[in-house]
């Protein structure tokens, strides 16, 4: 049996015993992932939570996570005499006092919005309590006709897409002649509770497209959204009485069918929910700390215990990252949104077939959406799975460019073409069908799709291109003043803890 796991693939588990206790190790967990399913009488969920829980603990007791048994580490603290587990036990008394007094991981203070990260020039040119449109300098002396309108999540916050220079790729669209603007979602407090779909649909999503059709009258929009942000567009842009015209509608990593949501699912049952309800009632809010546990436990393997063995056991010291640090800046979600997000969308699957009511009495219906999508899915996604992601060619009438890139939920779609940020690695395969002729099934469409090395990012644009109705002359951003003052990007809420 080929050993697979990265955690077993360095030479010093080629070597007796270390091979023989890996060997075991993967054994015992194919044992225990077989013995979880097909159980008589057990429902899928509930072999799916099992499983989960049981790959826990086998992650737990992995034969790399202890100074004994693993070679790696023996071999480090030969050579140092000791001083990686003395440097260990350093960053874990750190840590652990981080954690106890409530602060931020180290670093971060040196990835600031609007200081290292989050620099692309801009103005708010809208702004409520909910929400700050923030549109960007133009670069180019024309622009595409048609402005390029992103939605974010907001379970975090908006600058994933406007990191550093490098990796922005607001930047990219903006060097790349088109004109960009993007919401930044406020971080709700506990007065806040009451906030539903309806309203970041109203609010956010509605008023932003106002805005833009008050500066840009005779101009449709090419809208596009990440993740929860996504799945929000996709509802607004279905809406009888969404107020602008959309041209294209571009989702990245975002769901619409969550029959199979991936391991985020094991979390969604009723009375999970009720637990949370229950849990937000006190502040109104959930805490972004009991999201990100959530996202920690789905790829434990890489997010908890390789950080065990590589700062803790091999001594190291994980340097800050510009990525990093935006991972642990994290929100809050309104009580009453979460809630009907999580019942409506992930546990009923209200949306998909058919049951989603947001705005009026009339249900959500995708097949209204009808413009010309690009759709962007990532192939190691533990929160948007593609295949889940895949089911959007079932529930539009649209033409899709369906576009799988390597990498995760974050990096994939962080995926700059060239410079120092560039992934080496990259590929992606793409594929174009007219409205309902994609293959039935995900893994038919794999088989087929056009291979490409590099950053998705070119290929988008020049979708952008394809679909926009020429240039015009670039116009100067006019931002919104509060207080007497224009407020420059990356806006005021991004700042909010």
């Amino acid at each position: 049996m080929a050993v697979q796991d990265k955690r077993f693939a360095r030479p010093e588990w080629k070597q007796p015993p270390f091979d023989a206790l890996a060997r075991a190790f993967l054994s015992t967990q194919q044992w225990w992932e077989e013995a979880c399913r097909g159980v008589r009488g057990v429902s899928k969920h509930h072999e799916d939570q099992v499983a989960f829980v049981a790959r826990q603990w086998l992650d737990m007791v992995s034969p790399s996570n202890f100074v004994a048994t693993n070679p790696e580490v023996l071999k480090q603290t030969l050579l140092t005499g000791g001083a990686n587990l003395a440097n260990g036990w350093i960053n874990w008394v750190r840590d652990a006092a981080a954690v106890a007094g409530d602060a931020k991981p180290r670093g971060v203070e040196a990835f600031l919005p609007g200081k290292a990260v989050a620099l692309t020039p801009g103005k708010v040119v809208m702004r409520n309590e909910l929400a700050e449109l923030i549109q960007y300098e133009p670069t180019t002396a024309t622009v595409l006709r048609e402005p390029v309108f992103i939605v974010p999540a907001w379970i975090m916050k908006f600058y994933i897409l406007d990191l550093t220079p490098e990796d922005s790729l607001v930047k990219y669209l903006v060097d790349n002649g088109h004109t960009v603007f993007i919401v930044s979602w406020r971080n709700p407090r506990s007065g806040q509770a009451g906030l539903g779909m309806e309203d970041y649909v109203r609010h956010g999503v509605f008023e932003s497209l106002d805005t833009i059709r008050s500066l840009y009258p005779e101009s449709d929009v090419h809208a596009a959204g990440y993740c929860l942000g996504g799945t929000l567009l996709a509802i607004s842009a279905a809406l009888p009485e969404c107020p602008h015209a959309i041209r294209t509608l571009t989702l990245f990593a975002a769901q619409t069918d969550f029959s199979e949501p991936g391991e985020l699912g094991l979390f969604m049952d009723e009375s999970q929910i009720s637990f949370l309800e229950d849990l937000m009632t006190e502040n109104g809010y959930l805490d972004g700390r009991r999201m990100a546990g959530a996202f920690q436990l789905i790829n434990s393997k890489d997010l908890v215990w390789s950080k065990l063995v590589h700062e803790y056991l091999m001594g190291a010291t994980t340097p800050m990252t510009a990525l990093r640090a935006w991972n642990a800046d994290a929100t809050r979600m309104p009580a009453r949104m979460h809630a009907e997000y999580l019942r409506h969308l992930y546990l009923r699957n209200d949306l998909a077939e058919g049951r989603y009511r947001c705005t009026s009495h009339e249900p959500v219906d995708l097949s209204r959406i009808g413009v010309p999508m690009f759709v962007v899915a990532t192939e190691n996604d533990h929160v948007s799975p593609w295949k889940s992601v895949y089911r959007i060619h079932r529930l539009v009438d649209s033409p899709i460019d369906f576009l799988l890139t390597s990498g995760g939920h974050n990096v994939g779609i962080v995926n700059p073409p060239a410079g120092p940020a560039a992934h080496t690695a990259a590929s992606y395969r793409k594929a174009h069908h007219a409205a309902r002729k994609a293959p039935a099934e995900p893994d038919e469409w794999f088989a087929s799709a056009q291979y490409s090395h590099g950053s998705w990012w070119p290929a988008w644009t020049h979708w952008l291109r394809k679909h926009s109705s020429g240039e015009i002359a670039t116009l100067p951003v006019q931002g919104v003043a509060v207080n007497g003052k224009e407020i420059p990007a990356p806006g005021s809420y991004v700042k909010e803890s």
